[in-house]
């Protein structure tokens, strides 16, 4: 049986990567700060409105603290991510517009903001961001007198055209970079011999599922499944047979559940399965379906067909478990008397146990 059944709670990966997203861009925005403060003291710098100016880094410099540093242990968000980068888009602009125009040389600050958003935001906000970054691009041509024939047009669009390359290049990395970062994650969540979830990606999605049972007033039904034999089929057969019966299980449970279910291999011939809105009949006819599948299956091993059995045990909220945070406990429980009285058989809990 089990030595634990919960663990603290696990970390939170989308947290965790969208927090150092977030404090990096803070260190960009006060970079980004930093370089438009070094060209205002330059003595040859070309500033139109230097109260303007001065008013937008102030603004700026506010909106980054309080961005940032109140509320610092507040969940993070992506869309809060992208209104940085559009905030920083607006300021760029207002400072090109004060600083020479297309001419200015702080032109290349929104490589900035294209790479900040295509490592943290994805392609769709970038090409988007890309589309606002060139209309005010434009815009500001324009205003400095550019003409649009067909001449014209050409050179502005040669100088725009390296914030379109830096947008498209960095796209295509952090896509491949996403794609093995996915592959890796699947490989850190799920189970390599039987393909369900492990334990450490199993265990959120539980506290999920409970969160809403007890939200929507909703039954929940865990469901504690072991194989009977996995000892004696490795003493006898090896450890390779063994390993093909903890995938012959695992394939009957899939097959047994719904695919709503969540279902997981919890550590050697040991799996759980959680069945939201399933009351305890329906609970129980899906345990012996269960059941009943593993003992009529078989695997070959050595040239001899062996066949399993596996002991299940139920609890479900609220009407056999009131506190939903035991019945994982309740579950366990209902197994191993499952195991006391013969094995093969499912139980629920609140049952007596049946002698051998």
């Amino acid at each position: 049986m089990m030595k634990k059944l919960l663990e603290p709670d696990q970390v939170d990966i989308e947290q965790i990567e969208l927090k150092g997203f977030a404090s990096s861009i803070a260190e960009i925005e006060w970079l980004l700060l930093l370089l438009i403060i070094l060209y205002y003291v330059t003595p040859d710098a070309n500033i139109q409105n230097p109260v303007g100016l001065v008013s937008a880094m102030i603004g700026f410099a506010l909106f980054v603290l309080g961005f940032h540093y109140v509320n610092a242990d507040a969940k993070q968000r992506r869309w809060k991510l992208a209104l940085e980068t559009w905030v920083m888009i607006v300021f760029i602009t207002w400072v090109i517009w004060n600083t020479g125009g297309i001419l200015s040389p702080l032109i290349n600050l929104y490589l900035l903001v294209i790479i900040t958003s295509a490592i943290t935001l994805g392609k769709v906000i970038t090409l988007l961001e890309i589309a606002l970054i060139g209309a005010f691009y434009f815009y500001i041509a324009a205003a400095d007198g550019q003409s649009y024939n067909f001449s014209e047009f050409s050179r502005v669009m040669i100088y725009f055209a390296p914030f379109i390359l830096v947008a498209y290049i960095t796209t295509l990395l952090v896509a491949d970079l996403q794609k093995g970062r996915s592959m890796f994650k699947e490989l850190a969540e799920t189970d390599d011999m039987t393909h369900l979830l492990n334990k450490r990606s199993f265990l959120p999605l539980y506290r999920h599922a409970t969160e809403q049972a007890l939200r929507n007033s909703e039954a929940l039904t865990v469901m504690m499944i072991d194989a009977d034999n996995l000892k004696e089929i490795n003493e006898q057969y090896g450890h390779q047979a063994g390993d093909k019966l903890i995938v012959t299980v695992a394939r009957a449970i899939s097959d047994s559940l719904r695919a709503s279910d969540i279902v997981c291999r919890y550590g050697g011939d040991e799996f759980v399965a959680v069945l939201p809105k399933v009351q305890p009949a329906k609970a129980w006819e899906l345990g012996e379906r269960l059941r009943k599948a593993v003992a009529n299956t078989s695997f070959d091993a050595s040239g001899k067909r062996i066949s399993a059995t596996v002991s299940v045990g139920i609890a479900t909220f609220p009407d056999q478990v009131s506190d939903i945070t035991q019945l994982l406990e309740k579950a366990d429980e209902s197994l191993y008397l499952s195991k006391r009285s013969g094995r093969n058989r499912v139980m629920q809990f609140g049952e007596e146990i049946v002698p051998t």
